[in-house]
């Protein structure tokens, strides 16, 4: 075997031996796994999930139905956590009002991120008159009074138009998330990938969508995050002042409404939803928290 032969085969030997690097995605994954918050958030919202979809499953009573020999009846064999006044089982109509609630607050906050990745990163490539435009509009959105407008618009979230109310919540959203894009896109502008990418002609709205949303990536995932408690919170409060979901459609916030006046003496009204609400926006913060520490594991070590 010739020296060269012997350099060869020494050097392919300590490439075999030597392990690629982890990728971002692994690596993040790996701290978000390893952070105590991440895996309760995760599993109590998974948890969470599967209680609200596949609850009423197993449940004898569907949310439409009506006991009129148990008017706020006490939990029992019946019915495992007591009716409503109109005779309502408490466990079927609360795991609707759940999943009414989890959609709400994912659409929302997955249209109102999608919104704010893209008005951001186009204000902040573009600049001039496009950035003065999209700044004016998140602006005036800033001051305008979003649960006075929504309130207003009420009487459209009727029966079945609930997507509507998904729109008008995530409008609201999106301005803070799309202020924060827009910094971190003119910083991006004059990286020298961007402005490789410029210089051989490509479109520059191929570079805002190919090379600039891909490097928010980690602000615009734990946004996201954040915006489903926000969303689900929102919802709740709108729908707690008769503003929200509208009747015969039912969420967390109209049933807490509605068990609010019976809590007293009729807790199983109350607290079930309540206590639901709590746990899922409980869960959503931790995994928020723990996405921030994995995208950013310096974030929280001593200066």
């Amino acid at each position: 075997m010739t020296l060269s032969e012997e350099v060869a085969e020494e050097s392919a030997g300590d490439d075999a031996g030597r392990l690629p690097p982890p990728s971002r995605a692994r690596a993040v994954t790996g701290r978000f796994l390893s952070s105590w918050q991440g895996r309760a958030g995760a599993l109590v919202l998974a948890l969470v999930f599967l209680f609200a979809f596949a609850g009423p499953l197993v449940s004898p009573w569907s949310h439409t139905d009506k006991d009129f020999a148990a008017f706020l009846a006490p939990p029992s064999a019946a019915h495992w956590f007591g009716t409503l006044q109109t005779g309502a089982d408490v466990f079927a109509v609360t795991l609707r009002g759940l999943q009414r609630s989890l959609v709400v607050g994912l659409l929302a906050a997955v249209v109102c991120t999608a919104l704010a990745a893209l008005a951001g990163a186009f204000a902040g490539y573009f600049l001039g008159w496009t950035d003065r435009v999209i700044t004016w509009v998140t602006d005036l959105l800033l001051v305008l009074p979003a649960f006075l407008i929504l309130a207003v618009m009420s009487p459209l979230f009727g029966s079945g138009q609930w997507p509507l109310f998904v729109l008008m919540l995530a409008l609201f959203l999106w301005m803070v998330t799309a202020k924060m894009a827009r910094g971190m896109t003119i910083s991006l502008r004059e990286r020298e990938f961007v402005r490789a990418a410029r210089y051989l002609g490509v479109p520059p709205v191929r570079i805002v969508l190919s090379h600039v949303l891909p490097n928010l990536s980690s602000l615009l995932i734990v946004d996201a995050t954040l915006n489903v408690s926000a969303a689900i919170l929102t919802e709740t409060s709108l729908s707690y002042f008769g503003f929200g979901i509208q009747p015969p459609d039912v969420s967390l916030g109209t049933l807490i409404a509605d068990g609010s006046r019976t809590a007293v003496y009729a807790p199983w009204t109350f607290w079930f939803a309540a206590g639901l609400l709590v746990v899922t926006v409980l869960a959503v913060n931790l995994i928020g928290d723990a996405l921030r520490d994995a995208f950013d594991p310096t974030a929280r070590e001593p200066r």
